[in-house]
């Protein structure tokens, strides 16, 4: 079992009899979650899920920000990441003729599997990457293969 994203509802596309009955395709939920967008939240970072043998590791992609702007918490089998990315704000006479940073809050929910172990997760920023790492339980690592001999 892998990480699921995880939405609060707030897609049109979230309900699966939805997805089942008009088939849309997973990549319309962000456009639908734009629309139907709460708390403000201006901008949603790109995100890498990985299960490896001894972990599940998620890269968020967040350049421009500190440790310090990142809240990370688990509750209930549902790691939750927020953040926020402040504009600077200049008094100048520049007029800006185009402007496509990202400034603003974010927040990006995750199912956590019954493998994983919520209360082993560890987290680190680097480079403009936060990457999240949540240890599996120890009954859940995968065994390397045994080579079964034929007598």
């Amino acid at each position: 079992m892998t990480l699921v994203k995880f939405r609060n509802g707030r897609g049109i596309t979230d309900f699966p009899v939805i997805e089942r009955n008009f088939g849309f395709p997973s990549f319309f939920n962000d456009a639908f979650d734009k629309l139907w967008a709460e708390d403000n939240l201006s901008w949603m970072p790109a995100v890498n899920v990985t299960e490896r043998a001894e972990d599940f590791k998620i890269d968020l992609a967040v350049p421009g920000m500190d440790k310090k702007d990142f809240q990370v918490e688990v509750e209930k089998g549902i790691l939750m990441v927020s953040g926020e990315r402040k504009e600077e704000v200049v008094n100048d006479d520049n007029k800006i003729s185009r402007r496509e940073f990202h400034y603003g809050a974010f927040k990006r929910s995750f199912n956590l599997p019954d493998s994983a172990d919520s209360e082993n997760v560890n987290a680190s920023y680097k480079d403009g990457i936060l990457t999240l790492l949540i240890a599996k339980k120890e009954d859940s690592k995968q065994k390397p293969k045994k080579l079964i001999s034929i007598q």
